[in-house]
């Protein structure tokens, strides 16, 4: 696979990852919920931190995340930039590299740029592009939206500890760019002898 191919491909990731989050941030008030189907929902949330809603304390947390988010974008695209180059990575390992970089920078977008152009949505559809920013560079939210609740219902009693509670597969709520991370990292995995065979 060429470079030109794995940069059109994180393009289209991107392109399609922004219209989806911009839609939903100018569509949707924070915390509103559309059934697609019974399993299948839009639900709007922004995540303030890390993956799994996980935050990390203290004033420059949020920087800290987002300058980490940098770095780690700049290395993954040596790596995919280096995998290319050397001529005999596979199809399958500069894919996943290319998925990865596109959710990665994606979701790099929504924290250095939305916090200065969107405006808040608590209670309101949030502006594009407004003049009452609801946050500063690199400090913006990322935006989530598709939400897979295949199950919902209690535990058996039975069972020890959870027995009884409340239980709802699969909870996580995510995005694109996540979809895009998630797919690389399980092409890596599943594929991972094809992945990293180097033809001599």
């Amino acid at each position: 696979m060429t470079l030109r191919k794995a940069y059109l491909l994180i393009f289209i990731i991107l392109i399609v990852d922004q219209i989806s989050k911009i839609y939903i941030k100018t569509n949707f008030v924070l915390g509103e919920e559309v059934n697609v189907f019974s399993w299948f929902k839009i639900h709007f949330i922004e995540n303030e931190g890390m993956a799994w809603g996980t935050v990390i304390p203290g004033v420059y947390g949020k920087l800290f995340l987002t300058l980490f988010r940098l770095g780690a974008v700049a290395g993954i695209g040596y790596w995919l930039w280096d995998s290319v180059e050397r001529k005999h990575s596979s199809n399958h390992l500069v894919i996943a590299i290319s998925l990865i970089l596109a959710g990665a920078f994606g979701n790099i977008i929504d924290s250095v740029f939305y916090g200065v152009i969107f405006d808040d949505s608590y209670g309101h559809l949030a502006t594009l592009f407004t003049d009452k920013p609801y946050g500063t560079w690199f400090y913006g939210r990322v935006v989530d939206m598709f939400y897979f609740p295949f199950y919902h219902g209690n535990l058996p009693s039975w069972l020890p500890i959870w027995g009884g509670k409340e239980f709802t597969f699969f909870n996580a709520i995510f995005n694109v760019a996540d979809m895009a991370i998630s797919t690389g990292v399980g092409i890596l995995i599943v594929f991972n002898k094809k992945a990293f065979h180097h033809h001599h």
